[in-house]
């Protein structure tokens, strides 16, 4: 009786204490910039928010004069419209001024439409009032 009621693990105990221990992984070691690469950082952090605002503004006009107070578009289409075309014009942009588009993660990106969408709309509401 004492066989039937054992269970079959497909593999000896070592194994099962194995795969349930959590893996030790390597200390991560971070490279330590130089006052070049922060100086450069920071300058290329400057323009890339600078280039962003500026592109947010353009859309605040455009969205003005095409969409005026914006009753006969949901206000939602002109956003990812936006949006869209400011992602667009920045994969051109950023590579002309030197700017590595390579390098950003999905965190830059939403960073820099963020703050695209949120000039559009501060500039639209403002030519509104």
């Amino acid at each position: 009786m004492k066989k039937e009621s054992k269970k079959k693990s497909g593999g000896t105990k070592d194994n099962a204490d194995k795969s349930d221990a959590p893996a030790v992984s390597k200390p991560v070691v971070i490279k330590e910039k130089t006052p070049e690469e922060r100086k450069q950082a920071h300058v290329e952090g400057i323009i890339k928010t600078a280039v962003a605002a500026f592109l947010g503004m353009i859309a605040g006009f455009g969205a003005f004069y095409r969409f005026e107070d914006g009753t006969g578009t949901p206000w939602y289409a002109a956003i990812v419209i936006i949006a869209v075309l400011a992602y667009y014009a920045q994969r051109v942009i950023f590579p002309a001024i030197k700017i590595n588009t390579k390098e950003f993660g999905p965190k830059d990106w939403f960073y820099v439409e963020f703050i695209v969408i949120d000039f559009c709309l501060v500039t639209w509401t403002l030519l509104l009032n």
